[in-house]
């Protein structure tokens, strides 16, 4: 398999991409191309003993910065390292695309380079959480703010083949994010698609409350892209000031930071599974070549696990799987 790894995405590339590329190869069998300026990509590589014959790199000299619009620049900038990369998926040089860059940008990439699966109507970011009682997927995670019911039905169909195929788990839950457990509740949008999700042969378990997304009890968390999005920074704040809260009464007083210390197994513990680096970056669902957005500030780990997510797409066939399985949702 090979890899197409964007060089310059990401607030500390090239020297965590490059980073994560090299311990990608001591876990899994891929070759990589790495996209961006040769001689900076080249000599982050000359710090690391390799299979030299592994990484290619393909020199791109423009970079997509996350705050430029993303249609503009992956259209303007050609010879960027995101757009180089992309394009090694459209023309069958690579097998997957990952970015730690602009998500817009890698998402106008996925839809008007690479292209939508054929009966997909909208790419879906689809990220994948920690929960009390295990992790879970919001779908749609920001790509679309606006959306339609019969979107929704297709993103749960995606977030279920995702769950079967990769995380191996038999017969996913779908919950519908809404603010009531009730059938009633809600906008439009919201009130159709649960009619639509209602009779399919899914295993939907209805509406789904914010203040119970975290529990992780639901495998599958379908919504619009701006409601999704909403639910992942407000996690991200969430979880973020808990460990700062807990960090500040710890070191209190002396006696505080005694009891820590028994207590420490169990932060780390629980800091692991809240560890980003530990998922391997959120796949764009409905692209027709598998697309991999690594979060903006990974490190060489959630690089290397984002490759690794990309490999686990392609070896249990997630594009195909989803073609084929449109065909049955669409004759529900």
């Amino acid at each position: 398999m090979i890899v197409a790894v964007d060089g310059m995405g990401g607030d500390f590339a090239p020297q965590s991409v490059v980073q994560g590329c090299v311990m990608a190869l001591s876990e899994f069998d891929v070759n990589i191309i790495i996209t961006g300026r040769e001689e900076v990509i080249k000599n982050e590589l000359a710090k690391y003993n390799y299979d030299n014959s592994k990484i290619q790199i393909l020199d791109a000299r423009e970079v997509i910065d996350t705050n430029e619009t993303p249609v503009m620049a992956i259209r303007k900038k050609k010879d960027s390292s995101l757009v180089k990369a992309i394009k090694l998926v459209k023309d069958k040089k690579a097998d997957a695309v990952v970015s730690a860059g602009s998500t817009g940008a890698l998402m106008a990439g996925a839809a008007l380079i690479i292209g939508r699966i054929k009966g997909i109507d909208r790419i879906a970011l689809a990220p994948i959480l920690p929960g009390k009682n295990g992790a879970f997927m919001i779908i749609d995670g920001g790509a679309n703010v606006d959306c339609k019911p019969q979107y929704l039905l297709q993103f749960a169909l995606m977030g279920k083949l995702y769950f079967e195929n990769i995380l191996n788990a038999k017969n996913p839950s779908i919950g519908l994010v809404n603010i009531g457990v009730e059938e009633e509740k809600g906008n439009e949008l919201t009130k159709t698609a649960y009619n639509m999700l209602k009779s399919t042969n899914f295993n939907f378990i209805g509406n789904v409350e914010p203040r119970d997304v975290s529990n992780g009890d639901i495998n599958v968390l379908v919504c619009d892209g701006f409601v999704g999005n909403t639910i992942l920074k407000m996690y991200e704040g969430v979880g973020m000031n808990l460990f700062a809260m807990i960090k500040d009464e710890i070191t209190k007083s002396t006696r505080s930071k005694l009891g820590a210390l028994f207590l420490k197994p169990m932060f780390k513990n629980l800091k692991k599974k809240f560890d980003y680096t530990e998922y391997g970056g959120a796949v764009f669902l409905g692209s027709s070549g598998i697309c991999i957005k690594a979060h903006g500030s990974s490190n060489g780990k959630a690089l290397k696990n984002a490759i690794g997510n990309a490999v686990s797409c392609h070896e249990n066939k997630i594009v195909d799987n989803i073609r084929m399985q449109l065909s049955k949702l669409d004759n529900n």
